[in-house]
């Protein structure tokens, strides 16, 4: 068996036997929450990438996923001790995962948004060797914990990575998303970057009122609103301006 055709880490979500949820809270309500919680929701190997709207769930899922893996919500890996202020949901709560057993897996959560604090509480670390990440650029920082802390077999995590990065970054993101498909990995990715779920292989989630679909990087409505935009920006412009 090669690295790649490895058995992915986890299987699947699923609503946990017994979980009481509040059917009128804002997250349980949300269209692919509430069908992850009906119906549970299998997790391919390799790449998979949630996209949709601002609202449509991407972020809640992948919190829900990092804290039912055991994973800091803010960042980091189970280990890491660092928080703000609580704003997930309790969606992990009501959640379980089914692995795949009988081998140890690295895991690790990137969350655009919280990244400040992730580098304040590694730095922090008695004879940390990540104390450098605050002396580069948000994007240098992220690509640079990337490399350190996405290695080899493993279930990683990420929200929104695109945001701190330039075109060319996110190319090497792209090329690093593929090393790690190679290596056995299983990633995870929110994000609204049609550069990102270009990926080869990659599977794609679509997240939006009809709740989650497996679409093509063609078909995706984020694709063709782009090709649409930069065909013709003004068109667009002029009903915003």
């Amino acid at each position: 068996m090669t690295r790649s055709d490895a058995p992915r880490p986890i299987r699947r979500i699923e609503r946990a036997a017994g979980a009481e949820i509040d059917a009128t809270a804002w997250w349980a309500r949300i269209p692919a929450v509430a069908a992850v919680l009906e119906h549970g929701l299998n997790l391919p190997a390799g790449v998979t990438f949630l996209v949709g709207e601002n609202g449509s769930g991407k972020s809640t899922l992948i919190e829900a996923l990092a804290g039912v893996h055991g994973l800091n919500a803010e960042g980091g890996s189970r280990g890491a001790m660092h928080a703000t202020r609580v704003t997930e949901s309790p969606l992990a709560e009501a959640l379980q995962v089914v692995r795949t057993p009988g081998r140890r897996v690295n895991s690790y959560f990137l969350r655009a948004e919280t990244m400040h604090g992730l580098y304040t509480y590694l730095e922090n670390l008695p004879c940390s060797p990540d104390a450098d990440l605050h002396d580069r650029s948000h994007g240098e920082g992220f690509l640079t914990l990337l490399e350190r802390k996405f290695r080899g077999y493993g279930f990683y995590l990420m929200d929104e990575p695109e945001a701190p990065l330039s075109f060319t970054s996110t190319l090497r993101l792209v090329a690093q998303l593929d090393k790690l498909r190679l290596a056995g990995a299983q990633v995870v990715v929110a994000t609204h970057s049609p550069l990102l779920t270009a990926l080869p292989g990659a599977t794609i989630m679509e997240l939006g009122e009809h709740g989650i679909r497996r679409t093509t990087w063609d078909e995706l409505e984020l694709t063709n609103r782009w090709r649409l935009f930069l065909a013709e920006p003004a068109a667009y412009l002029r009903h915003m301006l």
